[in-house]
């Protein structure tokens, strides 16, 4: 039996989801996201928190689903080429903190493009986020979609339990 903490990161919400695997088996234990761009002390001129605010709130966010669940595994999604180079940046930092609280508490991060991450839960690659909302919602028997941010990052974690040999 492991607990997975699965993140789709990103600068303003980062999505998590947590799931418990015995063998085949896969049960839902909680998802949600951490909202960075709302919740801040320190604003810049425009109302917005500042980057650097956003990344401690992911970090505090990350660090706190390890302390309340105790994942044996840590899995993340990869950075995609985005069109612009200042949200790749944004996103590869986001990632970065996430990484470094889960490496905090001795966790190994596992990496997956989103690419793998639909093929595992979909069974293709190139499906909708829709899709991929609806087959968590069907795999993890969940009574209702989840958040999209959530079910990618629960998409994540079912892609780490199918991806690597069951325990």
């Amino acid at each position: 039996m492991s607990i997975i903490l699965g993140i789709d990161p990103g600068s303003r919400i980062t999505g998590y989801g947590v799931i418990r695997q015995q063998g085949a088996r896969l049960t839902y234990l909680g998802s949600g996201c951490i909202r960075a761009a709302s919740t801040s002390v320190s604003t810049q001129a425009d109302g917005e928190p500042s980057m650097a605010e956003r990344l401690k709130i992911i970090f505090d966010g990350v660090a706190e689903l390890v302390a309340q669940f105790n994942p044996d595994e840590f899995a993340i999604e990869q950075v995609f080429m985005a069109k612009n180079p200042n949200s790749a940046l944004k996103l590869g930092q986001a990632r970065g903190v996430a990484m470094v609280a889960a490496a905090k508490h001795d966790l190994a991060v596992a990496e997956y493009s989103a690419r793998q991450i639909k093929q595992a839960v979909v069974g293709t690659g190139a499906a909708k986020k829709e899709q991929v909302q609806q087959m968590v919602m069907h795999i993890l028997k969940l009574p209702s979609r989840p958040q999209e941010d959530a079910a990618d990052a629960l998409g994540v974690a079912i892609c780490h339990a199918h991806t690597r040999p069951w325990r």
